[in-house]
């Protein structure tokens, strides 16, 4: 099993800081929100994101699959009360001369072995698809 490790820390009231190896981001935990940073229903949607494309990074040598670029645009919907992300859409948006086919494959792939979007679509809806660019 992998081990993931991360601390965050409030720097003030308008926002806090995550960091893990030497990497770190800003996080938006001020209550009346702050442009420059991601708040946390944004990091939920930028992980699955993250997760999707590197997913496409480790299966596309495997398939032997040629591409130029990837796009992720998700879209989730929240509700109050009880507080919680009831939906969350997708579009993967590939840059590639690949067959149809071959496109439907990579997303079967994706779907399949995503750890953060198979832990995501196990608490709520996460639905989407596949385009060519």
């Amino acid at each position: 099993m992998l081990e993931y490790h991360v601390k965050a820390r409030r720097l003030d009231a308008h926002g806090s800081r995550a960091e893990t190896r030497s990497a770190a981001i800003t996080l938006d935990t001020d209550v009346a929100g702050r442009p420059d940073a991601f708040n946390p229903a944004e990091l939920l949607l930028a992980a699955v994101a993250a997760c999707m494309i590197k997913g496409i990074e480790r299966v596309a040598p495997m398939l032997h699959f040629d591409l130029r670029g990837v796009e992720v645009l998700l879209h989730g919907i929240r509700q109050d009360s009880p507080p919680r992300m009831v939906s969350i859409d997708y579009e993967l948006i590939v840059d590639t001369d690949e067959s149809d086919q071959r496109l439907e494959l990579l997303h079967t792939n994706v779907r399949k072995y995503g750890t953060i979007s198979n832990t995501v679509a196990a608490a709520t809806t996460l639905e989407g698809a596949i385009r060519r660019a």
